[in-house]
């Protein structure tokens, strides 16, 4: 059974990762926020060492995109980059349904997403 101060923690953590994401552009963070709920609604009931990975990774997230944030929110004159390069030594760590979701995450947020493309939409006279 988790803590209290485990599901504050937890509870923080998530609504702070869904604030960072509102500086995404919209086709990311539509992406970004369905991944980010899906994962803590996957991990709700996991066990104890499950949930302390899962919330230091998640923290690592967090982290790496309030700095990304803040370095973007400097810099008006260059677009922001947000992400991070995935060192191919980590990926032999990850289990085969990781590597799963991996693929699949890379495949939706390189496809071209038309819900989006506002330069598709002018009119021809």
């Amino acid at each position: 059974m988790a803590t209290p101060a485990h599901v504050s923690r937890v509870r923080s953590l998530y609504k702070r990762i869904l604030l960072l994401h509102r500086f995404l552009p919209i086709d990311l963070r539509a992406l970004g926020d369905q991944y980010v709920k899906d994962e803590f609604r996957r991990h709700k009931v996991v066990s104890a060492q499950e949930a302390s990975r899962f919330v230091a990774e998640w923290e690592s997230y967090k982290d790496t995109m309030q700095t990304q944030v803040l370095e973007s929110a400097g810099d008006l004159v260059q677009a922001a980059k947000f992400g991070a390069e995935l060192p191919e030594d980590h990926l032999k760590h990850f289990q085969d349904e990781q590597i799963g979701q991996l693929y699949e995450l890379m495949l939706e947020s390189t496809k071209p997403n038309k819900q989006f493309d506002i330069q598709g939409d002018t009119l021809k006279k």
